[in-house]
């Protein structure tokens, strides 16, 4: 198969990287200076099973140019939420035929809104729930390794499955997008919004058993709206979300409370969720409307109340856009608790 990946940031990277490792065909479209540098310095992917360097590396600047190298079988998107529509857009305008698009982003609205413009026969629904981190341009180390979901449906899934796992990612098929999806956007919820107002590590808001409560409900809501729409939780590669789902929803707090601090806080030492980090480094930009805001939405049109994450995206999204006072909320929980 032949992928072009729109972005080489850590997902990119590691997924493009490991293709490229294996034999596989892979090309990337960046800006020009991360395309510089990838171009002369190639990618290095530190996994858990040794490190993968690839050296002669295809790096496009220009859609158009990219897509003239084609056909290729599949675009990856491996982008935040809110450059979907803007990528897709960049995409048709070249005027070229447009490939596939494969969506291993996170929340659950990429696919819909790649389907609105491509069709729904254009898109495969994808996930990646292996931990990565990226130290540098072109430079991914793998943490945890877990493995890739790929949502069955579509002629290319199975392929894409095989030469995935031949690439040593863990594929998993998947019969449906929805689950999946959304069994993944629970997990990204965990910790993220309540860090980064709180500017706080994931294992202090565990601990703090006010917090753990705020997460528990926030959960709940989106296990509410998951179940509304006809979606139950399901283990994602190397990650027991039915487990997570029972215990959010049957087990009492104090006893969750002790589990969570110590499996979340503990698998993240001191990384900060993308949440967190988009805000203090001031970005401007944050993906909390696709993810606790896409539990508020999907909830509203199915009937389910979600007034924990509608604070939590109202919040962040005020921080993020500075119409919220980042020091009012910085290490004070009380501030939090009072506007929810």
């Amino acid at each position: 198969m032949r992928f072009l990946f729109l972005g080489a940031g850590a997902i990119g990277t590691y997924i493009g990287g490991s293709l490229a490792a294996s034999g596989t065909e892979v090309a990337f479209v960046e800006q020009p200076g991360p395309a510089e540098q990838i171009a002369r310095d190639g990618l290095t992917v530190e996994a858990v099973s040794g490190t993968k360097v690839v050296r002669d590396v295809t790096v496009y600047t220009d859609a158009a140019a990219a897509l003239d190298a084609g056909p290729w079988d599949v675009a990856v998107f491996a982008l935040k939420s809110f450059d979907t529509a803007e990528a897709v857009e960049q995409l048709l305008a070249t005027g070229r035929p447009v490939p596939t698009i494969l969506s291993l982003q996170n929340g659950v609205d990429n696919e819909p809104t790649i389907a609105a413009r491509l069709g729904a026969d254009r898109v495969i629904a994808g996930t990646v729930t292996t931990a990565i981190a990226k130290p540098g341009v072109g430079h991914v180390v793998e943490e945890t390794h877990r493995g890739v979901g790929i949502a069955l449906g579509h002629p290319l899934a199975g392929r894409l499955v095989e030469a995935l796992d031949a690439a040593g990612l863990s594929a998993q098929a998947f019969d449906a997008a929805g689950p999946m999806k959304w069994s993944k956007l629970l997990t990204n919820l965990q910790g993220s919004a309540v860090s980064a107002i709180l500017d706080l590590p994931v294992g202090e808001v565990f601990a703090d058993k006010r917090l753990h409560a705020v997460e528990t409900a926030s959960l709940r809501e989106c296990l509410a709206v998951m179940r509304a729409q006809g979606f139950a939780p399901v283990d994602l590669p190397g990650t027991p979300v039915r487990l997570l789902a029972f215990a959010v929803e049957r087990l009492p707090k104090p006893v969750t409370r002790p589990i969570f601090t110590r499996l979340l806080g503990g698998s993240r030492g001191h990384k900060m969720p993308s949440l967190h980090i988009d805000l203090h480094a001031g970005r401007r930009r944050s993906e909390v409307g696709y993810l606790h805001g896409a539990v508020v939405r999907h909830g509203a049109a199915v009937g389910v109340p979600t007034p924990v994450n509608a604070v939590l995206t109202s919040v962040l999204e005020g921080l993020t856009a500075g119409t919220e006072d980042i020091e009012a909320f910085r290490k004070r929980p009380e501030a939090l608790l009072a506007r929810l």
